[in-house]
């Protein structure tokens, strides 16, 4: 046998059984019921192309107690050559991995004119056959190959009564799973074997050794995922693997079982990784593009990985938004309430050094994601602008429906690499560090109130750092790439663009223009990633009289109609309008007017 047997096409008379059926009785043959069943259980389906009466083929298959061991059988008196190539489509098998048994030379003859691969043999030599099918395959004791065959002739069967494919597709209500990181530690030989067995829809075709696959599940540069996919038919089980590279966010590998042909689960993959770039080798059965997201499969989330926010929440089971940015985003909390949404935030913090901390540039979410807690805690120690929570976000741990996110920091602050290291640290903005003088510089922190930003720091933070300034349009578009592969796919993420204004003595020379540049980015990036949208502040901030001392810091009325808008947004994401409390927005309206110092006191009330 030149290539491995995963089907035998049995003929039934003269070939399975002894004699002819419609002529009169006929006898079993115990070696090839044995075979059957031993076979089945090394993973190899069965199935037959025989002419004969349909009811009266399938009651004798049903007393000799083997009717369950075929899938996909086709009793008729049609022609056998084209019924093949009809069938091993169906059965989404290719020729030269399939075996035909049958005792007319003419039969044979004419399934390999139309199926030119195919393996034939004579039912005579299945005395020398029989020992090579037993040893083929590997052991499946449970029959999952038979039952995922049997899945798929059910599906076979529901779609030939549809004339319209986009209905049966609507119809069969496909669902997703992905699973990612140390989830699929566990499945390591099904991805071994998807990546290494699978061709028909192996768009890599990198193959693998088994240890260099667990090395590279340890690389943090690299994520890795598996697809699992259901529908009213059955389960398939674990039909896809992919591996992104983080660092230019190309697909490494893309494969899936040809079991999921025709259902789109492959473009829905690709089109909720946001498109990575993939170089397809070889020939395919798919082809994908860089726009469609089939939507008639449903993505579930991985409920066993999330957890609450709070026991209100789970409660109420209002949306958990995770609002992350600067602080000034903390006033858009209290209008947001006033919407069923149960809102978690992530701020910059001051640290112990009584230093401001930004937390959320996307650097430093990628240096918190993929550097080891040891750098994470030298950087702390050696950079008084860092300090101990630097590297801390709730954006990993999945417990949160939808991402409201401010870049604006990575429009802001300069990029400082670490000579030793390479590392990539955001501090500041429109301010160079390397270049200041260092007694100048030390005055202003103390004016400050920094502690240990003085000028012996500043001195050696000159000797073991670069200058790289603000992270380049190209840069962001990367780092958001990484960041929404971070981010369960089925979180929306709402990012807040920038304001576009000139602020006279904010001592931001060019912010406006950089703006401009970074906004564009995003809007470039959201258009084509998957379950991303920008929320607009240029629609309402228009003057400095919007804003307060720079271009990031806008007026109070202006966090509710954000809030606003956000809400806005969320509801039409989520298919339903959310419900508000007039009450609690007109509490919020006041609270942002009482000065600071009193909003602690009103808020009790």
């Amino acid at each position: 046998m030149p290539e491995p047997v995963k089907v035998v096409i049995w003929d039934l008379d003269d070939t399975f059984w002894r004699g002819t059926l419609s002529e009169g009785a006929i006898e079993a043959l115990e070696e090839n019921l044995d075979l059957v069943r031993d076979t089945v259980a090394r993973g190899i389906v069965h199935t037959i192309v025989s002419k004969n009466d349909f009811a009266a083929a399938e009651a004798k298959l049903i007393e000799l107690g083997i009717r369950d061991m075929f899938v996909f059988p086709q009793i008729s008196w049609q022609p056998k050559g084209p019924i093949i190539k009809r069938l091993l489509e169906q059965m989404q098998l290719r020729a030269p991995n399939a075996l035909f048994l049958d005792d007319n030379p003419i039969n044979r003859a004419e399934a390999q004119f139309y199926n030119p691969e195919l393996q034939v043999a004579d039912p005579a030599d299945l005395a020398t056959l029989a020992p090579l099918l037993r040893a083929s395959g590997k052991p499946d004791p449970g029959l999952s190959r038979l039952e995922q065959y049997k899945l798929l002739e059910r599906q076979q069967q529901a779609r030939s009564t549809y004339q319209d494919n986009l209905a049966f597709l609507r119809d069969s209500q496909v669902r997703i799973h992905f699973r990612k990181g140390e989830a699929v530690l566990p499945d390591l030989d099904r991805i071994e074997e998807l990546i290494n067995r699978s061709n028909q829809l192996n768009f890599t075709k990198r193959r693998v050794k088994k240890e260099e696959l667990q090395a590279s599940f340890q690389d943090a540069n690299r994520r890795w995922g598996t697809v699992c996919v259901q529908d009213r038919f059955g389960d398939y089980g674990l039909v896809g693997v992919y591996c992104l590279n983080l660092s230019d966010y190309t697909l490494e590998q893309l494969v899936f079982s040809c079991r999921i042909l025709h259902l789109g689960v492959e473009q829905f993959t690709y089109a909720s990784l946001g498109f990575p770039q993939l170089e397809v080798q070889g020939e395919v059965a798919t082809e994908l593009n860089q726009t469609d997201r089939p939507d008639w499969i449903t993505l579930e989330a991985d409920e066993s990985a999330a957890t609450p926010l709070s026991s209100e929440n789970a409660v109420t089971k209002k949306l958990r938004v995770l609002l992350k940015g600067g602080c000034d985003l903390g006033q858009l909390t209290p209008f947001l309430q006033a919407f069923d949404l149960a809102v978690e935030e992530e701020f910059n913090y001051v640290n112990e050094n009584q230093i401001p901390v930004h937390v959320e540039h996307t650097a430093l979410l990628k240096g918190g994601r993929e550097w080891p807690e040891t750098e994470h805690k030298r950087l702390a120690a050696s950079l008084p602008f860092l300090g101990e929570e630097a590297f801390q976000t709730k954006l990993w741990n999945e417990a949160y429906d939808v991402l409201v996110y401010s870049p604006l920091m990575d429009y802001t602050q300069d990029l400082y690499r670490e000579k030793s290291t390479g590392h990539l640290i955001p501090f500041g903005g429109y301010n160079n560090l390397i270049a200041a003088d260092r007694a100048t510089q030390a005055a202003k922190f103390a004016k400050r109130r920094f502690r240990g930003m003085d000028e012996a720091f500043l001195q050696r933070f000159q000797q073991e750092f670069t200058f790289e300034g603000q992270l380049s349009p190209e840069g962001f578009t990367a780092n958001l790439r990484w960041l929404r592969a971070q981010v369960p796919a089925h979180v929306p993420i709402f990012f807040l663009n920038g304001a576009e204004i000139e602020v006279p003595g904010s001592g931001e020379t060019g912010a406006k223009a950089r703006h401009v540049l970074m906004n564009q980015a995003l809007a470039d990036f959201a258009a084509q990633a998957y379950n991303c949208f920008v929320l607009d502040v240029r629609d309402f901030v228009h003057t400095p009289a919007d804003v307060t001392n720079n271009l990031r810091h806008y007026q109070r009325q202006h966090y509710r109609t954000l809030a606003q808008r956000v809400a806005e947004a969320i509801g039409q994401w989520h298919g339903r309008q959310l419900e508000h409390s007039s009450w609690v927005d007109l509490k919020a309206r006041a609270v942002s007017l009482v000065p600071a110092k009193l909003r602690g006191l009103w808020q009790k009330l």
